[in-house]
């Protein structure tokens, strides 16, 4: 494909689909703690085999029961936190999840202090390490760390680019290059959390 035709896809794809899965459950995300910690639940509820509209739903629904931080998560019963998440329609999962967001936001308060901001010093740059550290988050598997950081890149330029197997699955839906570099010069000077995401409803498209 002429490198115009594609840099007109890639305009054609932003205009359509140009929105974070973070911006569509209501976070404005920032490098502070609430909501990167808020980003953190939507990755675990957004690897599991769910609809993403019933993640972002439950998000939001977790958010409006008032666990809205670690520490908050963590103080939440095991029943309100199933609860919060049948209100988002969460239900197939919700059992295990209450649980594991329960052990998550434990985990993060007492070795992070609740900050993912710290366990971003600790990788101290290095995106392995990250998506390492990330993984032992109870619930967070690959799937989840790869949302995870693929989100965060807008506020974690570090991590940028970072196009996951999903995002290049896309690329490769709309005959664009599946590489990385070669995707970060379509995009140019646009946002890369933005453009993953684009990329990321065009593979989950039927």
């Amino acid at each position: 494909m002429p490198q115009t035709t594609q840099r007109e896809t890639v305009r054609e794809l932003l205009d359509e689909h140009g929105r974070t899965f973070a911006h569509e459950a209501g976070i404005r995300l920032q490098n502070t703690p609430q909501p990167l910690y808020r980003l953190l639940v939507l990755s675990v509820l957004l690897s599991t085999r769910i609809r993403h509209n019933i993640a972002v739903d439950t998000c939001r629904a977790l958010y409006e029961a008032g666990m809205r931080d670690a520490r908050r998560m963590a103080e939440a019963t095991w029943q309100q936190r199933v609860d919060a998440l049948g209100k988002g329609g969460y239900r197939r999962y919700d059992e295990s999840t209450s649980t594991q967001l329960g052990d998550g936001a434990e985990l993060l308060r007492d070795k992070y202090k609740g900050d993912l901001r710290r366990m971003r010093e600790a990788a101290d740059g290095d995106i392995d390490e990250l998506r390492r550290l990330l993984r032992e988050v109870p619930g967070l598997g690959p799937v989840g760390a790869d949302i995870f950081l693929r989100e965060a890149q807008g506020v974690w330029p570090e991590a940028a680019p970072y196009l996951d197997a999903k995002a290049l699955q896309g690329a490769r839906r709309l005959g664009l290059p599946e590489d990385e570099k070669a995707l970060a010069r379509l995009m140019g000077d646009g946002d890369p959390a933005v453009f993953a995401a684009a990329l990321v409803r065009v593979a989950l498209e039927k």
